[in-house]
């Protein structure tokens, strides 16, 4: 009964004394957080685990040096067995909150809430696929080292080793689709390819990455739906990226007109009508007639804006506005069908007549700089270049 007493005693010691050990170091690393962001980050999230650790590494040392005499006994024999896998736990909690610390300090060197955060969404993307790995990683050898405590494991670790090629390749077989889907994540990380807060089109939704796992892929859907994919999903089939190198992009707002249609009038009226909002960024605001087939005109509207939000309200609201405008001030531009009723004598406008001298009108063959997309604006040419090729867009000009 004394030596169990001395036991407890000196476990309680051993843990009171760590235990005062780590608050003194939180103090002192909180203390001088106050200038250093990985002090901060020390304090927040490897406060905790440096102290169970410390105090389960303090009573096992005090339990084995209090029974040293009785080496055989079994109850020393199993609460030392049980000490050395809460170490072995502690030290692994330790060791992955250390790897947290140090990827949160990374990760605050790039910030995602400016507008250009390309670069910013890439690391951040890598390195949260490499946390989790490496936790999953930290916990599969913890729980191997664990197992390798127990007599009866390492006695059949030779046989495990020996059959190690037919279970991998069993292994590989039965979790095919899982590997494929952990690959799959690795080189979406790596590639470039899809970043977290990147706006995709997917199975035909729009939406953006919420969530970037080792197996599958949140996408938050603009109606705050979510869509879950496997990573293979990225990697082996077509979607589209709209914030891949930069934020902003393009719009289209289309409309079938009558032939009506004054198209010089209309460009205006989108010209003011970009310039009077901020969702348009000042880059692209052009007007064209795209199609003249079938009795209509096909007249679309191309805008732009800083991201992909902003130019869904935008190409709403051209859209809105422009077919209140055609309605209110061009009614004789609404989409209709003509049945002619006469002969060629007739009087109306639009029955045969002579055919007259044609007159050159420059307005009318003639486009504008602000009716071209290729073209008329740095952002125009910069565009054409990249369609046709610097050497080539510059001959055409000549």
């Amino acid at each position: 009964m004394q030596s169990y007493v001395v036991t407890i005693a000196a476990a309680l010691a051993a843990a009171a004394m760590a235990l005062v050990l780590a608050q003194v170091v939180h103090r002192v690393t909180r203390r001088l957080g106050r200038r250093s962001l990985l002090m901060t980050e020390l304090t927040e999230h490897a406060h905790r685990a440096f102290q169970v650790a410390l105090t389960v590494a303090a009573v096992q040392f005090a339990v084995r040096f209090t029974t040293g005499y009785a080496v055989g006994s079994p109850w020393r024999q199993f609460v030392l067995h049980t000490l050395v896998l809460a170490t072995i736990a502690a030290t692994a909690w330790l060791v992955a909150a250390l790897l947290v610390v140090a990827e949160d300090t990374a990760l605050a060197r790039f910030r995602v809430d400016v507008p250009n955060n390309r670069h910013a969404r890439r690391v951040r993307t890598q390195v949260v696929l490499l946390r989790r790995l490496t936790i999953a990683v930290i916990v599969i050898l913890t729980v191997g080292v664990m197992l390798m405590t127990f007599p009866a494991v390492r006695g059949i670790g030779a046989g495990v080793l020996t059959s190690a090629g037919v279970i991998a390749a069993v292994a590989a077989l039965a979790a095919q689709s899982l590997l494929g889907n952990v690959f799959a994540g690795l080189q979406l990380a790596f590639s470039d390819a899809v970043r977290l807060d990147d706006v995709v089109v997917v199975e035909g939704e729009w939406g953006r990455i919420e969530e970037l796992t080792l197996s599958y892929v949140v996408v938050q859907i603009w109606d705050d739906r979510r869509l879950i994919l496997p990573t293979s999903y990225f990697t082996s089939r077509p979607f589209q990226n709209w914030t891949r190198t930069e934020a902003a992009v393009l719009g289209t707002a289309e409309f079938d007109l009558d032939w009506a249609i004054p198209v010089q009038a209309m460009r205006e009226e989108l010209r003011r009508l970009c310039e009077g909002t901020e969702l348009w960024d000042g880059r692209v605001c052009v007007l064209q007639v795209t199609d003249a087939t079938g009795g209509l005109v096909k007249v679309r509207a191309l805008v732009s804006a800083a991201d992909a939000g902003s130019l869904w309200d935008l190409r709403c609201l051209v859209r809105e506005h422009l077919v209140t405008w055609v309605r209110d001030q061009r009614p004789t531009a609404l989409p209709r069908l003509r049945a002619e009723v006469g002969d060629a004598t007739g009087p109306l406008p639009w029955h045969a007549v002579q055919p007259r001298r044609p007159v050159r009108r420059a307005a009318d063959t003639e486009a504008p700089d602000d009716a071209r997309v290729f073209g008329g604006s740095d952002d125009g040419e910069a565009r054409s270049e990249v369609f046709v090729g610097r050497e080539e867009h510059v001959e055409a000009r000549r």
